[in-house]
């Protein structure tokens, strides 16, 4: 499971011209499943998610975490982040998990993230979104459930 994790100030997703969600201070998580994610990946992700220190404490410093700081995820399904470049022009996704597999899992983000205590907005899964933020920062980060050890 990979994830694109933005700090924003403000984030909204719209489809066919109706918002489907819509965040002030948070994060931005662009979210793609691969295949042979599991219940272990779902896990991983939203604890790393909701358990990251990236705004500023009174110090100035990144010490602070989402629940510390009132903050709240917009989660939007991105199966192009298993997009594999390294052949031709044209990206291959065969890496990135069918709607059967994907859904369930995405659901399971959205679910794991609220178990603690975050308000979760989200998209429109298979929808043509448009995605509109305010990075704050920028910070920008990338998470893999592959590469946590």
């Amino acid at each position: 499971m990979r994830a694109v994790v933005q700090r924003v100030s403000e984030a909204s997703v719209t489809v066919d011209g109706v918002i489907t969600g819509q965040i002030g201070r948070g994060f931005l998580v662009l979210l793609g499943i691969a295949g042979d994610d599991t219940e272990q990946d779902v896990v991983w992700i939203a604890e790393k998610i909701a358990g990251l220190r990236v705004f500023e404490d009174s110090e100035g410093r990144m010490n602070l975490g989402l629940a510390e700081v009132a903050g709240a995820v917009l989660l939007v399904s991105q199966f192009t982040l298993y997009g594999d470049c390294r052949k031709g022009r044209r990206p291959s996704f065969v890496a990135a998990a069918r709607p059967e597999v994907a859904i369930p899992l995405y659901q399971g983000v959205i679910a794991e993230l609220r178990g603690h205590g975050l308000p979760v907005e989200t998209g429109k899964f298979q929808a043509h979104m448009d995605v509109r933020l305010l990075n704050d920062g920028p910070v920008t980060l990338l998470l893999d459930s592959r590469r946590q050890f």
